[in-house]
């Protein structure tokens, strides 16, 4: 043991090797924290590159491009399948807060692809598709009486009304799940543009778009028609 000592360990130089290796661990514990705490924890889909936005995409639903979902649901007595519709969550973050829902009575028929539902924003009135073609046995009176669960929880509390489907899972090939989803969702997100490019300057002034309205911020007095744009509607849609 000639030539080493306790002593040594502490000398000038061995300092100096300690803070080097402490400030090496601490540097990569921060970039850990940083990574964890970041946007990839909250399962952020970006709409462009310094344009986070957090849109909820659940397993166990399929969606219609038009941005509606369907879910199977169990039916009683073993009466065939049924299945719940609703908006999704981009739907409700384009369109912004909804004052009303126009929704198909019971006993009424909807149809894959065209219109099933209204929802009115403002003074203006947006369609969307229906994912599934069918009868309508139940609509969501919750949902009518307090439009504002839609947004607050769009895929349980919020689902608009049930259907008896004719052609379930011929319907359904025509929907996109799980991972595709996702992916049809990041697209979505990345083709969002304004109509007007002057628009952005008070969208971006805060680093990113708003939680939901966000067809007017991009849009202006043209929001309705980028909104059912995206929505895949058109003018005839919402006769």
């Amino acid at each position: 043991m000639d030539g080493f000592s306790f002593v040594d360990i502490y000398s000038t130089k061995g300092i100096e090797y300690l803070v080097a290796v402490v400030f090496f661990f601490g540097f990569l514990g921060l970039q850990y924290y940083l990574l964890r705490s970041g946007p990839g924890k909250m399962e952020t889909l970006p709409s462009g590159p310094d344009v986070p936005l957090k849109i909820r995409v659940p397993e166990g639903y399929s969606f219609h491009q038009g941005h509606s979902w369907m879910k199977s649901v169990a039916a009683a007595g073993g009466s065939g399948p049924l299945v719940r519709v609703g908006a999704n969550d981009f739907a409700l973050k384009l369109v912004g807060k909804v004052d009303c829902v126009e929704m198909p009575p019971v006993g009424s028929r909807v149809e894959q692809g065209k219109k099933g539902w209204s929802l009115q924003v403002d003074s203006a009135r947006i369609p969307m598709l229906s994912p599934v073609t069918g009868v309508v046995t139940a609509v969501n009176g919750e949902v009518l009486r307090s439009p504002g669960l839609l947004s607050l929880d769009p895929y349980a509390e919020g689902w608009l009304f049930q259907v008896k489907p004719d052609r379930l899972s011929r319907d359904a090939r025509h929907l996109l799940s799980g991972k595709v989803a996702r992916t049809w969702m990041e697209s979505s997100l990345a083709n969002l543009m304004p109509i007007q490019d002057e628009a952005l300057g008070p969208v971006l002034q805060d680093g990113g778009l708003p939680v939901d309205g966000i067809a007017k911020a991009l849009g202006g007095d043209m929001w309705q028609g980028l909104a059912m744009e995206h929505l895949l509607v058109t003018g005839e849609d919402s006769d």
